[in-house]
Parts: structure tokens; C-alpha cells; sequence
């Protein structure tokens, strides 16, 4: 069994489905939740799907020699970033190279980069009136949003879309395509 290492800022949508799905199987298991917002909801969820949680700062992830061995402590064979908004230093994508994977809310290389994720990129893509949106899950590298792409999904965007309409089809398509892609890159390492 592969050991999955979620890293999250937020609510914990990504983290719960992800963690859901593999525990109906037995190719992976979620064995840590890494947060850097001690007030984030993903914490308390985690902790109910009896996840352990580490919680870390800036300062511990500069140092380097203390994070990357909590880091492996955990054994992981892949780290998923799940509404992670930190860049990841150097060191651990050099010691995870092609074994840490994020999703991002867009069809990169469009409307990536540092500040573009939430609802940021959403409005960004709707003032641009594109005619389709949708999301990239990639291969994490030392800068935002450049890694190799894994899977891109899209869906059209009628010219009346709001808010509202993108937020709910960006989430549909993360809840479906996430874990299918992690499934996808496991069964490389194999």
C-alpha cells in the first residue's frame, strides 16, 4: 500500500475526498495532513478521519534539515497539495522529484502563478469572457504552476456564468478528476 502525504491550507474539500476514496481501496492511504494555518477547517476534518496533522510555519519550512526528516517520517510515496498556496522550496522538490502532484483551478498555463487560485483566478477568467474553464493537476516544480501537466478537464462557459456557476463546476470536476489522477501517478511509481 502506497502512503499519500495531503498538504492544505483551507476548508479541506480536496483532503476529505481524497482520503475518502482511498480508504474503499487498498492501493493507497492518506497518512498525513501538513497545514500551515492553524485556523484552517481541514484540521479539525482530518482529525475525524483519524489523520494525523502536523502544523508548520514559514520559519520551520526554511529549515530544512528538521521539515524534510518529518517530512519522510511519514514514508511517503506521493505528497498531494490540496489548496496548498505556498511555493515548495527547492529541497523538497528535489527530494520528491515527480512524487508531489497539485491541482490547480485552471487550465494552465492560463491564469497561473503566485496570488492566482480561488476565486482570483475564477474572476480573472470571467473578465477575460473565455469561452471554456477548467482545471490542471500537475507535477509540482520549484515555481507556481510550471510543473508537467497530468490531466487538464474543462467545460464551456455560457457568456451569463457567474460566480457561482464556475465555483460549482470547478469543484465537480477536482472531486472526480483528483483522485483519478493520484491513481494514475501511484500506479507509475509501482
Amino acid at each position: 500500500m502506497k502512503n499519500l502525504v495531503i498538504f492544505a491550507s483551507g476548508t479541506g474539500t480536496n483532503a476529505v475526498n481524497i482520503t475518502k476514496h482511498f480508504m474503499q481501496g487498498n492501493q493507497a492511504r492518506v497518512v498525513a495532513l501538513f497545514c500551515n494555518n492553524p485556523n484552517a477547517a481541514v484540521i479539525e476534518k482530518m482529525q475525524q478521519l483519524n489523520v494525523p496533522v502536523e502544523l508548520f510555519d514559514k520559519k520551520t519550512l526554511s529549515s530544512e534539515q528538521h521539515f524534510l526528516a518529518t517530512v519522510k517520517s511519514y514514508q511517503p510515496d506521493l505528497i498531494v497539495l490540496a489548496g496548498f498556496l505556498w511555493l515548495i522550496p527547492p529541497y523538497l522538490t528535489e527530494a520528491y522529484n515527480g512524487r508531489i502532484i497539485n491541482i490547480h483551478p485552471a487550465l494552465l498555463p492560463k491564469y497561473g502563478g503566485k496570488r492566482m487560485y480561488g476565486h482570483h483566478v475564477h474572476e480573472a477568467v470571467l473578465a477575460a469572457h473565455e469561452k471554456e474553464h477548467g482545471i490542471t493537476i500537475h507535477f509540482v516544480n520549484e515555481y507556481y504552476d510550471e510543473g508537467k501537466h497530468i490531466v487538464q478537464a474543462k467545460f464551456d462557459l455560457p457568456a451569463n456564468a457567474d460566480l457561482a456557476f464556475v465555483e460549482q463546476n470547478i469543484s465537480a470536476l477536482e472531486m472526480h478528476y483528483y483522485p483519478i489522477a493520484i491513481e494514475r501517478v501511484l500506479e507509475k511509481l509501482a
